[in-house]
């Protein structure tokens, strides 16, 4: 199913150099401020921040359940959803949002305020698990949260990596509930125990590729036949499952819950990916990064250059952060090819000593 960005924004032209990502670096500082009114809201209130606890009994979200595994590197495997078929039974799910049916009806993957593209696994997801696994961070010891999560491919990673509490966190209660969730499950399960000799067999032809050496990264899938399926176990007291929060909402109302709920609300390490594509949310996500991150935290983010249709992207960010004056950014890996990646990492400015 081909989607696209469907917002209500002025038409724009793009250059070359725009196509490119030359012509950003011209972009002024005052025209963050000018992008920002202008740019897309959500047209419906915002999402009050709720927390969901994992089911009880939570074998009914893994039942049939049809995944995929992607493997990078040293990177312990990580298993998600079929994105396909989960969309083939959008219809048999619970979805009080009604975001998996206008989300095929407006052939968009994201619609301002109502749905913020949680359902994808987007490029640079990828590209920040990989770096992530150049750096050889492990994770031990550390509270983590996975901000706009979505699948949960980053915070999942966390997990099995030694962190001491994961917080996913995404717009969409449909998103935190029916993939979030079961993601998270599906990856807590002990590959030995519940594998049969078939899944043995067919094991890796969900890993990640590389098509004529490009850097965008796909699922194989066999074609026509189905993905390997794994049998849930109990999993509802599971020392994993145990370590992790889920929260819906948007993130002004989010940070607000998580220093009302939360016993230590700081966290060592946030990772997002995608989460800058609109720079009408630049203002509460820098103020979520600001009130939650620890004192000698890391935010790892991973960005395209330039969202076209959207107005935002890294430049536009880095803008922002530089006027607020809280944040550094360090360029962790820049992509070269076709419509730039970035993975970008930023800690709070050390105040200045005076002699």
């Amino acid at each position: 199913m081909s989607f696209c960005f469907n917002f209500d924004v002025p038409a724009q032209t793009a250059s070359r150099d725009d196509v490119e990502g030359n012509g950003l670096q011209h972009v002024q500082k005052n025209d963050v401020a000018t992008s920002m009114q202008h740019n897309a809201k959500p047209v419906e209130p915002v999402k009050e921040a709720k927390e969901h606890l994992p089911p009880s009994d939570p074998q009914f979200l893994l039942m049939d359940a049809v995944f995929e595994t992607i493997t990078i590197g040293s990177l312990p495997p990580l298993h998600f959803l079929n994105e396909t078929v989960f969309e083939k039974t959008a219809a048999e799910r619970v979805d009080g949002e009604k975001i998996l049916s206008r989300t095929v009806e407006q052939r968009s993957d994201l619609i301002p305020g109502v749905y913020e593209g949680g359902l994808k696994v987007w490029e640079c997801t990828y590209d920040l698990l990989e770096q992530i696994e150049k750096t050889g961070e492990t994770f031990g010891g550390k509270a983590v949260l996975d901000l706009g999560c979505g699948a949960g491919l980053l915070g999942i990673l966390a997990l099995k990596r030694g962190a001491r509490r994961i917080h996913f966190q995404d717009y969409n209660t449909t998103v935190i509930e029916q993939l979030t969730v079961p993601n998270v499950i599906l990856n807590c399960q002990d590959d030995d125990d519940i594998e049969n000799e078939d899944d043995k067999e067919r094991k890796g032809k969900g890993k990640i590729e590389e098509e004529d050496g490009c850097k965008n990264k796909k699922q194989k899938v066999n074609d026509g036949s189905p993905s390997p399926k794994k049998t849930a176990i109990d999993l509802s007291q599971h020392p994993l499952l145990a370590k992790c929060r889920f929260f819906s909402g948007d993130w002004s109302t989010f940070s607000a819950l998580v220093q009302k709920t939360a016993q230590h609300p700081k966290y060592d390490i946030i990772l997002t990916s995608e989460t800058i594509y609109n720079t009408a949310y630049y203002p509460a996500l820098h103020d979520a990064l600001h009130k939650l991150l620890a004192p000698d935290g890391l935010i790892y983010l991973a960005t395209k250059s330039h969202y076209f249709g959207v107005g935002g992207g890294l430049h536009m960010f880095e803008t922002y952060v530089e006027q607020r004056g809280t944040f550094s950014v360090d360029h962790l890996w820049d992509g070269d090819e076709g419509l730039k990646r970035h993975v970008v990492v930023l800690r709070f400015k050390k105040p200045k000593c005076h002699a």
